[in-house]
C-alpha cells in the first residue's frame, strides 16, 4: 500500500507538471499559428512591389502598381487570416467535405457532386478572357505564396483547424476561385426549396388554395390557380411516413453562411433630399451567423500616377472581388432579388431501360459519370451522376424528394448558375475603374447569377437600381410559373429564352429621389417580363420606406445609420393586437403575458422579456396549428411566417387550419392560441426561471456565431464560437431571424452580417462593420473583436490616405517579384 501511495506521489510531483508544461507548450505552439505581424516574401508572377499593411482593427490595406499585383496580395492576406474558411468553401464547392468530415457529410458531397460543377467551371474558365484568367492566375499565386511558405521554428505553420483534423491544404487553381465563386449562386438560389414543398404539400393531397394559404403570394401579385398537381405529375396522395422527419435534411448540414436563407436591406438617396447635397447608400446582408464572418473588409490601392484608385468593402474569402463596396466614384450595395431561376422537371424513367429517360421526342439516355467521394476513416462511396436535358438529376434524399415524387421518375435540376458561360466573376474584377452610375449597370451586361438588386451612387450626384442576371422566360401557357416540379416529357414546360438585358428591372435618377430593396417585390405592375411569386415579406421593406423613402426630412448620413439598427418590426405590430384580441378575457389565458404584450411598443430590444413572449407564443401557436396537417412536411415549412398567420387570422383560409386533426373535437383558433400561450410561458419558466422580471430577448437571442466543424465539439466550441447578445427579430431592419424548428428556437442564426453606409461627400467617412472580426485564427485579438460593436450596430471608418491610415498600422508585409523577373 505504501508503495502504491510512494508511486502515487512521485507521478503528481513530476509526471503532473510534466504534462502542464507539454499542454502549455502545445497551446503556445498551436498560438503561434497566427501570422507574424510583418515579414516579407518572393511572390512569383509580380511585376512590382506589393505592401499589406494591417491597421488596428486587422483591416489589410493592399497597395501595388497594378491591379493584378494587388490581386496577389489580397489571395496573399485571405490565406494568412481566412485558410480554413477558404478551406471549407473549397472543398463544399467540390463536394469534398466527407474527406474532412468523414459519413456525416457524404449526402452533402453526393449533392453538391450531383450538380457537376467542375465539369461546369472547367468550361466557364476557358471561356474566359485573358484579363479574367490573369486574374484568377495573380489571385492564387497570392494564396500559393502563403501556403508554399516554410514554417517558422516552434509554431504550428496552419491553423488550429488543420492541426486538430491532421489536414494540409493543397495548392490553389484558378479553377478553385470559380467554383469558390459558385457558392454564391448556390445560396442564394432558393427557388427550388419553394418547389418541393409545394410539391410535398400536394403529395399530402392538398389543393392549390391551401397551399397557397401556407405560402402566401406578395399581395399585389394575382399567380393563376396551380394545376392538379397530383393529376399533372401523376402523384399519389395521402399521408406521408414520419420515421424520418421531412426537413431534417442532413445533407445540408454544410458550413454556416454556406448553404442557409439569406436576405438584405438596401436604399440609396439622392443629393436633392440630403443635408450635403451628395447621395447616401446604405447596405446591410442578411446572412447564416458564422465564425468567422463570410465576410472580410479589404481596402485595395493601384498606384496611379497623381490619383490612386481605391477599392474598399467586403470580400469573401477565396473570391478576388471586393462584392459590396465602393471606388473612388461609385459605391454599391445589394439584396438577393429571389428571382425565379431554377425549376425542377419530373423526368419519366423508361420502366423498360432505367438508363432513359422521356422527352417530347421519345426516349433518350441519361448523361451519366461515376463519381467517387474519399471519406475518412470509411470506405469510399462510389455513385453515378446523372443528368438530362434540363440538367442534373438531384438525389432523391434531397430535401426528401424522394417520398415525393411519382413512382419511377426523378427529379432533375434546370438553373441559369449552372450554364458553362456564367462569366459573373468578370463583373467584380471591372469596379476599380467604373466612374458613374450607368457605366457601372452597362459593365453588368455578361452578368448571370446570382441575380442581385444593387443600389448604386456616383460622387457626380447620380443615384440608380438594377437587378442584373439571366432570368428565364417560360411559355405563357405554363400555369405552374416556376412555384412546383413540373413534367420534363412536356414541351409546354421547357424555358422559351432568356429576359434581354435591357429587360431587366434599371432605374437612374426617379422623380422619388430615393430607391430602397428589402427582397420583397421591386417591379411594378407593368412590368413587362415575370421574375418570381414568391418574393419575400415585405415588412422590411415597409419599414425602410417610412424611414427612408417617404420620409421627406432631409436626410443626413447618420439618420442611415440609425435606420439600420431599427428593430421596430412592423410584422409582429400586425399580429399582437389579432392574437391577443382573439384569446383576451379567457379564463385559460395568463393575464399578465397579455398586459405585458398588449402594452408593448414592438421593439425587438435586448433588454425587454415582450419580445421573448411573443416570439415564444408565435413559435408555439405555428406548432399547434399547422403541424397535424403538415405531418412530416412541417419541419420544412416551420419559421416565421407571419403572412400565413395574419391569412388564417382572417378567416380567409381554404382549410380550417386551427382544428386539430387528430383529435375528436373541433377546436377554434381561440382555444388553440390560448393553449398555445400557455406552453410557451411554461417552456420559457423551464429555461429561463419563472421570474419574469429576468427574462430579456438578448440572452435568448444570441447570435449562433457557428464554427464549422467545432461548433459541434464541446471542449473546442468555446474556443471557436462567437456568440453574442443580439436585438432584432424576422420581420426587423436590423434583422435576427430565429430558427423555429431547432433545438434552441430563439437563438439568432441569420442576422445582419455587414452594415455599410457610404457618403458620396466624402467617401472615406464611409463606415463599416461585420459580425465578428478580420482573422480567422481563434489566438487572434482580431477574431471576435468586432462581435460586440457589431451587437450595439457601432461602425468604424476605412481610409484611402496612407497619411491617415499608416498612423494605425499594426503590422508590415512586403511582397516582391523574383529577382530574375
Amino acid at each position: 500500500m505504501m508503495r502504491i501511495l510512494k508511486a502515487l506521489i512521485q507521478f503528481i510531483f513530476f509526471a503532473v507538471p510534466l504534462l502542464l508544461i507539454a499542454a502549455g507548450a502545445g497551446f503556445l505552439w498551436m498560438a503561434r499559428s497566427l501570422p507574424p505581424t510583418d515579414g516579407n516574401m518572393t511572390v512569383a508572377g509580380l511585376s512590382g512591389s506589393v505592401t499589406i499593411s494591417r491597421d488596428d482593427r486587422g483591416v489589410p490595406h493592399i497597395a501595388g502598381s497594378s491591379f493584378d499585383d494587388v490581386l496577389a496580395g489580397l489571395g496573399f492576406a485571405h490565406a494568412q487570416d481566412r485558410l480554413w474558411q477558404m478551406e471549407i468553401f473549397r472543398r463544399a464547392s467540390q463536394g469534398r467535405l466527407s474527406e474532412l468530415f468523414g459519413e456525416p457529410t457524404i449526402d452533402a458531397d453526393m449533392w453538391l457532386r450531383s450538380l457537376g460543377l467542375a465539369d461546369t467551371t472547367a468550361e466557364t474558365y476557358e471561356l474566359l478572357p485573358d484579363s479574367g484568367k490573369t486574374a484568377l492566375d495573380a489571385y492564387v499565386s497570392g494564396i500559393n505564396a502563403w501556403i508554399e511558405r516554410e514554417g517558422r521554428e516552434f509554431a504550428s505553420k496552419w491553423p488550429p483547424e488543420f492541426v486538430i483534423l491532421r489536414h494540409e491544404p493543397e495548392p490553389w487553381r484558378p479553377i478553385d476561385v470559380l467554383m469558390t465563386f459558385k457558392l454564391l449562386s448556390i445560396t442564394l438560389g432558393e427557388n427550388a426549396s419553394f418547389e418541393i414543398m409545394r410539391l410535398a404539400f400536394s403529395r399530402l393531397g392538398m389543393n392549390s388554395a391551401e397551399i397557397e394559404d401556407l405560402l402566401p403570394s406578395s399581395a399585389d401579385d394575382n399567380p393563376p390557380e396551380l394545376p392538379d398537381m397530383a393529376a399533372l405529375l401523376g402523384l399519389a396522395t395521402g399521408p406521408l411516413a414520419d420515421e424520418e422527419p421531412a426537413g431534417d435534411h442532413s445533407m445540408l448540414r454544410t458550413p454556416p453562411g454556406v448553404l442557409t436563407e439569406r436576405a438584405s436591406n438596401n436604399w440609396v438617396i439622392s443629393g436633392e433630399r440630403t443635408t450635403t447635397g451628395k447621395p447616401l447608400l446604405a447596405n446591410d446582408p442578411h446572412l447564416g451567423l458564422s465564425a468567422p464572418s463570410v465576410w472580410y473588409l479589404v481596402h485595395l490601392r493601384v498606384e496611379n500616377g497623381d490619383e490612386a484608385d481605391n477599392l474598399v468593402g467586403v470580400t469573401q474569402p477565396g473570391i478576388p472581388s471586393v462584392l459590396m463596396g465602393r471606388n473612388n466614384h461609385v459605391a454599391w450595395g445589394l439584396t438577393n432579388t429571389y428571382t425565379d431561376v431554377q425549376d425542377i422537371f419530373i423526368e419519366k424513367v423508361n420502366p423498360d431501360d432505367p438508363e432513359q429517360y422521356m422527352t417530347p421526342e421519345g426516349w433518350r439516355a441519361f448523361g451519366t459519370k461515376e463519381e467517387t467521394i474519399r471519406v475518412k476513416n470509411a470506405e469510399d462511396t462510389t455513385f453515378t451522376r446523372r443528368w438530362t436535358r434540363h440538367g442534373p438529376v438531384l438525389p432523391g434524399k434531397y430535401q426528401d424528394l424522394g417520398k415525393y415524387l411519382p413512382k419511377n421518375t426523378v427529379a432533375a435540376l434546370q438553373w441559369v448558375a449552372l450554364d458553362p458561360d456564367d462569366m459573373t466573376i468578370m463583373s467584380g474584377l471591372g469596379a476599380l475603374t467604373v466612374r458613374t452610375v450607368s457605366e457601372f449597370q452597362e459593365g453588368l451586361e455578361f452578368y448571370v447569377s446570382p441575380m442581385q438588386s444593387m443600389v448604386l451612387a456616383d460622387t457626380q450626384g447620380n443615384i440608380g437600381f438594377i437587378a442584373p442576371g439571366r432570368v428565364p422566360i417560360r411559355d405563357p401557357q405554363n400555369k405552374v410559373m416556376g412555384r412546383a416540379p413540373v413534367p420534363g416529357w412536356d414541351a409546354t414546360y421547357d424555358w422559351t429564352g432568356a429576359i434581354p438585358f435591357n429587360g431587366l428591372p434599371r432605374q437612374i435618377n426617379p422623380r422619388v429621389g430615393a430607391i430602397a430593396t428589402a427582397n420583397a417585390k421591386m417591379v411594378g405592375p407593368y412590368y413587362p417580363y415575370f421574375l418570381t411569386f414568391d418574393w419575400r415579406e415585405d415588412w422590411r421593406q415597409k419599414r425602410i420606406d417610412a424611414l427612408i423613402v417617404d420620409n421627406e426630412t432631409p436626410q443626413t448620413f447618420q439618420m442611415s445609420r440609425k435606420a439600420q439598427a431599427d428593430v421596430h418590426s412592423l410584422g409582429f405590430a400586425t399580429m399582437v393586437p389579432q392574437m391577443t384580441t382573439l384569446v383576451d378575457g379567457r379564463d385559460d389565458v395568463d393575464p399578465d403575458a397579455i398586459a405585458r404584450l398588449k402594452a408593448w411598443d414592438f421593439e425587438m430590444v435586448k433588454d425587454s422579456a415582450e419580445p421573448l413572449i411573443f416570439v415564444a407564443w408565435f413559435r408555439q401557436a405555428m406548432i399547434d396549428i399547422y403541424a397535424d396537417d403538415l405531418g412530416p412536411v412541417f419541419a420544412s415549412w416551420i419559421r416565421p411566417r407571419v403572412n400565413a398567420v395574419e391569412r388564417l387570422l382572417s378567416g380567409n383560409t381554404a382549410r380550417d387550419w386551427c382544428d386539430n386533426r387528430n383529435t375528436p373535437n373541433k377546436e377554434s383558433c381561440a382555444e388553440i392560441m390560448s393553449a398555445s400561450l400557455n406552453t410557451a410561458l411554461k417552456n420559457l419558466e423551464k429555461e429561463y426561471g419563472a421570474d419574469r422580471t429576468q427574462w430579456n430577448w438578448g440572452r435568448a437571442h444570441q447570435t449562433t456565431g457557428s464554427h464549422t466543424p467545432f461548433s459541434n465539439v464541446p471542449v473546442l466550441k468555446d474556443l471557436f464560437d462567437v456568440k453574442v447578445a443580439s436585438p432584432g427579430g424576422p420581420y426587423t431592419i436590423d434583422r435576427g431571424m430565429p430558427e423555429f424548428g431547432s433545438d434552441k428556437p430563439y437563438e439568432n442564426a441569420l442576422g445582419t452580417s455587414m452594415r455599410a453606409v457610404y457618403d458620396l461627400a466624402d467617401l472615406d467617412q464611409s463606415t463599416f462593420m461585420t459580425s465578428t472580426g478580420q482573422s480567422g485564427n481563434p489566438f487572434s485579438k482580431h477574431y471576435r473583436d468586432f462581435a460586440e460593436p457589431w451587437s450595439n450596430a457601432q461602425a468604424f471608418t476605412i481610409s484611402t490616405d496612407p497619411a491617415a491610415y499608416e498612423t494605425k498600422v499594426e503590422g508590415l508585409w512586403e511582397l516582391s517579384p523574383p529577382a530574375n523577373n
